[in-house]
């Protein structure tokens, strides 16, 4: 019989897995440093990719509810140059292979669809150790701990629980982006509405410079201000002063048109600043008993549009593999990295092969996968 499942992280992967175990009557217990399911905004939108988000949400059994959460029209792409020559304007062809919708909503459905108490709010991790034999211990900042035999670090990017698998830590990859929001975007700023279009927009400069917008819930756009820096530039720039901020970050992409450089200048809230780190490409570890990682706890890399979804196709491989080996804990965890250490790899080196983008390379990208659909 399979143990109670302990979980650190309520984060999307971490969430698939508890409601996959739970729909084939496996306890566990999400621990979460947050406290509460809305201490803060979840991010934007996410485009849930037929191929593997999907997937997840349909070993969950949350179809109907995923395509209430869908955003109409969301899936228009549109590619511009500095100059705000439009290059590519797709509208949304309505074949669902990349749904967009809210994180904050994906999120909400998971934790709607848990019996009540699966999360424990409030639990920071503050240390993991083994105990031998499989068991480990998981201490908490409120000075609570738990001994379990089966620990999943569904705890992202600075996990607490990779040390036990992993000597890995992430590395900065000398690129980060700065988040504004447009809220209003239809009536308030109407020329960067106009410039995002309906769904999707991306800008592409040289250097690895490029802005990217979202028209998210409402007519809300936001903005994905991308830079190639140091971490010493960034730190230069005073974002606790948010017109300075915005005036230094608007400095760099001066030469560009004023359509897209407003969404930066109009910025309704002070810019957020998003580094990118990344694990290496290959990362993997030989199996330790009774703890494994899912999403960016296992695969870290920059910003490429999968994170998500894999993190979900984690958390369902595994939830689906713990049910396939009721009676062997060991070779669920085998079956679940043997098939995530490819995946996440694969994904990660055709994620980079964009780093530094110009307008012609997103071309055509995009001429590739339109006719891919339709092959």
């Amino acid at each position: 019989m399979t143990p109670h499942v302990t979980i650190i992280g309520a984060g999307l992967g971490g969430l698939t897995l508890a409601r996959v175990l739970h729909l084939h009557g496996i306890s566990a217990t999400v621990h979460e440093a947050e406290s509460s399911p809305t201490a803060r905004t979840q991010g934007g939108m996410l485009d849930i990719h037929d191929y593997n988000g999907q997937l997840a949400v349909r070993a969950a059994d949350l179809m109907d509810e995923f395509r209430a959460l869908v955003l109409p029209g969301r899936q228009a792409m549109r590619v511009l140059d500095k100059d705000g020559t439009v290059l590519v304007d797709q509208p949304d062809d309505g074949t669902g292979g990349r749904p967009e919708v809210q994180r904050g909503d994906l999120r909400r459905m998971l934790l709607d669809s848990l019996p009540d108490g699966t999360v424990v709010w409030d639990h920071k991790v503050s240390g993991v150790r083994s105990l031998g034999d499989g068991r480990h211990e998981v201490t908490f900042a409120d000075g609570t701990a738990v001994v379990t035999e089966l620990l999943v670090g569904a705890d992202g990017a600075w996990s607490r629980v990779r040390p036990l698998l992993s000597a890995a830590t992430p590395e900065y990859v000398g690129q980060a982006f700065v988040e504004t929001y447009l809220f209003d975007g239809d009536t308030r700023h109407p020329v960067a509405a106009k410039t995002v279009g309906g769904g999707n927009m991306f800008a592409f400069g040289s250097g690895g410079q490029w802005i990217g917008a979202h028209r998210e819930s409402g007519s809300t756009l936001h903005a994905y201000v991308t830079l190639i820096r140091s971490q010493e530039w960034f730190a230069d720039v005073d974002f606790a002063d948010a017109e300075a901020a915005v005036a230094r970050i608007a400095k760099e992409f001066e030469n560009w048109a004023p359509e897209l450089t407003c969404l930066i200048t109009e910025s309704d809230i002070p810019p957020i600043l998003r580094p990118h780190f990344t694990l290496p490409h290959e990362h993997r570890w030989d199996r330790v008993p009774g703890v494994t990682l899912v999403g960016d706890a296992a695969h870290l890399t920059a910003p490429n549009g999968e994170g998500a979804n894999l993190a979900m196709l984690d958390g369902a491989e595994l939830g689906e593999a713990l049910a396939a080996h009721p009676d062997d804990v060991e070779a669920a965890l085998a079956a679940y990295e043997r098939a995530m250490f490819p995946r996440s790899a694969a994904a990660a080196v055709e994620g980079g092969a964009l780093d530094d983008p110009t307008a012609a390379d997103v071309v055509h990208f995009f001429a590739r996968d339109r006719q891919a659909d339709v092959s």
